[in-house]
């Protein structure tokens, strides 16, 4: 007896909306941190990595933060793998999970940041910890986006995202097989809702951040809780097949 995994229908609105209040989520958790957080990079690891080689080569002082952020995404990117695997292996869809998961993380970040006050210092093992918080919640979103929500553009890689929406963009122009300016269309229609998605949560997130600091953060946990309650975060059925 095999137990086959049946996802939760993708028709529904919630799942159509699903990436792009991630993308919301994600732009905001980035703008606050790197405002608030001297310049860490929560979604956005690429530049983490830029930051740090600058300051290597340049002789510059190393923040602890960005150093941990890059193994301490991969860490959670792996342990999230894990889970997911766990969760295939008794038959359960694994997109509400990690959208739980994430939820506990963003809100511990803002925990973090809130207890700390608002003269947090940044180099204190509390703002370290709260940064990697933020980083790992990134990660399972990153993870989920893959392993849950299959055919769905990345949230929080906008690079990747315009590029392929460009592309698209121009094969629907300039294309000349119908099957692939139509596959062209349907990937340029989910990707731009991401996109715009990313540069408004960006947007909110900078806002939120210059006027109340670091409190800002309720703002993705409000999203995060409000992602989980989506009826595209179903569970999905598992059934028994011979």
């Amino acid at each position: 007896m095999t137990r086959v995994l049946i996802p939760s229908v993708d028709s529904s609105l919630g799942t159509q909306l699903l990436p792009t209040l991630l993308s919301i989520i994600a732009g905001s958790v980035d703008a606050i941190g790197f405002l608030g957080l001297g310049g860490l990079f929560t979604a956005h690891v690429t530049g983490n990595l830029v930051i740090l080689a600058a300051h290597l080569v340049s002789g510059g002082e190393a923040a602890v933060a960005p150093m941990l952020s890059v193994p301490v995404f991969m860490l959670a990117l792996g342990l999230t793998r894990l889970l997911v695997g766990g969760l295939e292996s008794i038959g359960r869809a694994s997109l509400r999970p990690l959208l739980l998961l994430q939820l506990l993380l963003l809100a511990g970040f803002f925990g973090l940041c809130v207890s700390a006050g608002p003269r947090l210092d940044l180099d204190a093992p509390i703002a370290i910890l709260a940064g990697m918080l933020g980083v790992s919640a990134m990660a399972v979103q990153n993870a989920l986006v893959q392993v849950s929500l299959k055919g769905a553009p990345s949230t929080a890689v906008m690079t990747t995202n315009i590029t392929r929406f460009m592309m698209d963009v121009g094969e629907v122009v300039f294309g000349r097989e119908a099957a692939e300016v139509a596959k062209a269309r349907s990937r340029a229609k989910r990707t731009w809702p991401a996109i715009l998605g990313f540069a408004a949560g960006c947007a909110l997130g900078a806002a939120c951040e210059a006027a109340i600091g670091l409190t800002a953060l309720v703002l993705p946990a409000g999203l995060a809780l409000l992602a989980l309650a989506m009826p595209a975060a179903g569970s999905g059925k598992a059934i028994t097949t011979v």
